[in-house]
């Protein structure tokens, strides 16, 4: 059978990657390095070897070297036309492959971290592109086409084109790459094409000129939003989950791990796995992530654990128990570490590293429960960081960010540099809250004034109009008035918009504001209030935390509390983010930008429509520079007073209102916010942690169920 692009790409998917292993075999320099790591199967991790701060200005010249033994082995290693050559056909793919990612890093954030000049950079550029219009003849001479590189290159984009199942900016850069490829030149075309994206990315933009910090709220795709400035990647359960569904491959690889590692390790987990149930999902989870943790093992290290965290959320379970949270940070960290110790030797190999094989982690910590609190303190005295999650109002994000900061401060004084960690706040999830629990309530007192049988009329008609199936909407009304009214003001059903034609006709029918043309001014109004709810709060706590007028007050709060000198106290303050997420239009990026203290954290769709908003509106990046400080519409922020969760949320509460006497902010921000006690009965946080707990226990369940089918002892 002859060979064809589609019967590479079959031996490719086939080819089996390499353990790493210690120690290794050994290594002459750089070149043979990247060399003999990348013909293991770990191109990626062969790649990233070269971006480290030592290779300077021998950059050219390692390239060269690489380039002139590539040629060597191409040359010696003639493969015809037959598939009997396979191994030969995954040697040369998975060079190709390394020497591509060499060429995305120099050109990517990355080579700004190894500090590089771009002459350095385009110089070895150059010369890689010229030696694959060399390869790509080679290869059209023995197969009649670049097929192997052609391999490579589809595969590449297949990666990124399956992230977030296509609806993603990765996957429309991909699609767009794919069109500006040509033949001949294949490798060239690509190439360019890949650089322009990369460069000229409104991401990559504003993180060059230090607009903002970026963080991923999805584990695929990651390297290529690396490219673009990424630093950090936002995980939990539901997303954890995601990645298995997403990437049919994974549960095969993690099924493949499990009989080959896991079986000789934890024999105990396979002949009771519902004993071991919360273990093997750890476990199962920590897989999913690896591949994270690998792809921002450079922004870490050389940004000495400033940079390019993997956020990894804790058993939602036991969230509220300090003890049985710090043990599982424990075992997780324990696990990983071995790993990434032995990444890192591959990774490092020849460079002065000072630590190796320290876990690239913020552990997720819900603020649901005033446990976090203690949690968040205690998780970064261990000089792990963290991510506090679940996060909603003024009261948790800076009561359980003032905790992190005490963790952090007393890592320091035993000298330990802490991690970067990260005060999440879900501006998108309150938001979701405010509409649908205003929504129900607007609809619910218009139907007190009429009688049963008006309310059902409209009810049904609402239903209808918002595409509730008939049978369904009937097994809902027999629940009565207030679960179906909530149905049909879920995020689920009515959407993330009031301004929907039912609803509103919905309001008019039951005299809530008058008029239909009333009535849609009004929700207008509320609408455009409530998406700025999360940006209101997110204001009020970069405020209060990382303002120039406060910051000195955190500074010496640091000092005179814990007992570290200033420069330690600023290297803390530098290390803790507030971290905009789970966001809903591109206004939630678009309005929180800072240049420090600040990173915001994207599901894949969102990037594509941020970025869609910058081009369709012309928005230039000086118009949102620190543009967490702007001054939005007061008459929205009056709206969104009149309604006790926001008020929640916004204003200060009695606890926080005492801490920050002590270090000296006296300005007003009220006493009506939610206290830690309510915080696991605040509406959000019962909604998002049902939410997590639903799903880690529905993953789990899949999970023990492809252990109860592996063979053991």
């Amino acid at each position: 059978m002859k060979l064809t692009k589609e019967s590479v790409i079959d031996v490719l998917k086939r080819a089996r990657v390499e353990n790493l292993f210690l120690p290794m075999e050994p290594r002459i320099d750089h070149a043979d390095h990247i060399i003999k790591t990348a013909s293991m199967g770990w191109t990626k991790l062969a790649a990233d070897h070269l971006m480290h701060p030592e290779v300077g200005s021998c950059l050219v010249d390692v390239v060269g070297s690489l380039i002139r033994r590539i040629g060597l082995i191409i040359r010696s290693e003639k493969i015809d036309c037959s598939l009997s050559a396979e191994e030969k056909i995954i040697k040369r793919a998975r060079l190709y492959d390394t020497m591509f990612e060499i060429v995305f890093n120099l050109v990517g954030a990355e080579s700004r971290w190894a500090g590089f000049s771009q002459d350095m950079v385009e110089q070895a550029v150059t010369a890689i592109k010229n030696a694959f219009d060399e390869w790509e003849d080679i290869e059209r001479k023995e197969l009649g086409e670049p097929l192997i590189i052609e391999a490579v290159i589809e595969l590449q984009l297949k990666d990124l084109i399956k992230v977030n199942k296509g609806r993603s900016l990765v996957a429309e850069i991909a699609q767009e790459v794919m069109k500006r490829i040509s033949r001949p030149g294949c490798a060239r075309s690509y190439i360019d094409a890949m650089i322009s994206e990369i460069r000229n990315n409104f991401y990559r933009r504003a993180y060059d000129q230090q607009l903002c910090k970026f963080g991923n709220d999805y584990a695929l795709g990651l390297r290529f939003l690396r490219h673009l400035g990424f630093v950090q990647v936002s995980t939990n359960p539901v997303l954890a989950a995601r990645a298995y569904d997403d990437d049919s491959e994974l549960w095969d690889k993690f099924r493949k791990y499990a009989e080959e590692m896991l079986v000789k390790e934890h024999p105990e987990w396979f002949k009771d796995p519902e004993k071991y149930a919360d273990d093997i999902t750890m476990e199962a989870t920590r897989f999913a992530l690896l591949e994270n943790f690998y792809v921002f093992r450079v922004p870490f290290i050389l940004s000495r654990y400033h940079d390019g965290l993997v956020s990894y959320q804790l058993n939602p379970l036991i969230a509220h128990d300090v003890e049985k949270s710090i043990e599982a940070v424990k075992i997780f960290v324990t696990r990983l570490e071995r790993d990434l110790a032995i990444y890192d030797e591959y990774l490092w190999w020849g460079y002065n590293v000072p630590e190796k094989g320290r876990p690239d982690l913020v552990i997720k910590v819900a603020a649901a429960y005033p446990a976090a609190i203690e949690i968040a303190e205690k998780i970064n005295e261990m000089g792990i960081g963290q991510n506090i999650t679940v996060s909603y109002t003024v009261s948790q994000e800076v009561l359980v960010g003032v905790a992190a900061m005490r963790g952090m401060a007393r890592a320091i004084r035993k000298g330990i540099i802490p991690t970067q960690t990260y005060d999440t706040n879900m501006g998108g999830r309150l938001e979701d809250h405010l509409r649908e629990d205003i929504a129900a309530k607007l609809l619910l007192n218009g139907l007190e004034k009429v009688d049963e049988n008006k309310r059902w009329l409209v009810l049904n008609k609402l239903a209808k109009g918002l595409g509730v199936k008939e049978e369904a909407w009937n097994e809902i009304k027999r629940k009565g008035l207030e679960i179906a009214v909530d149905h049909l003001c879920s995020h689920r059903v009515l959407g993330r918009n009031m301004v929907r034609d039912a609803y509103i006709d919905a309001l008019t029918e039951l005299g809530i504001y008058g008029s239909r043309e009333e009535t849609l001014r009004n929700v207008k109004m509320l609408e455009e209030a409530i998406e700025l709810s999360g940006t209101f709060v997110a204001q009020r706590v970069y405020e209060i935390l990382f303002s120039p007028w406060n910051r000195e007050k955190w500074i010496n709060y640091l000092i005179n509390e814990i007992g570290i000198t200033r420069e330690q106290a600023e290297i803390v303050i530098d290390r803790i983010d507030l971290l905009p997420a789970s966001k809903r239009k591109p206004i939630d990026t678009l309005y929180t930008f800072a240049s420090r203290n600040m990173t915001n954290t994207e599901f894949p769709d969102h990037q594509l429509k941020v970025v869609k908003e910058v081009m369709e509106k012309g928005i230039e990046l000086n118009e949102i520079r620190e543009s967490i400080y702007q001054t939005l519409e007061n008459r929205y922020l009056e709206i969104l007073m009149q309604y006790e969760d926001f008020v929640k949320a916004y204003e200060s509460s009695p606890e926080l209102n005492e801490l920050l006497k002590k270090v000296g902010i006296d300005r007003d921000y009220g006493g009506r916010g939610v206290s830690p006690v309510d915080w696991p009965k605040y509406g959000p946080c019962v909604k998002t942690m049902n939410e997590f707990s639903n799903e880690y226990v529905a993953f789990r369940s899949k999970v023990v169920s492809l252990i109860k089918t592996i063979p053991h002892p």
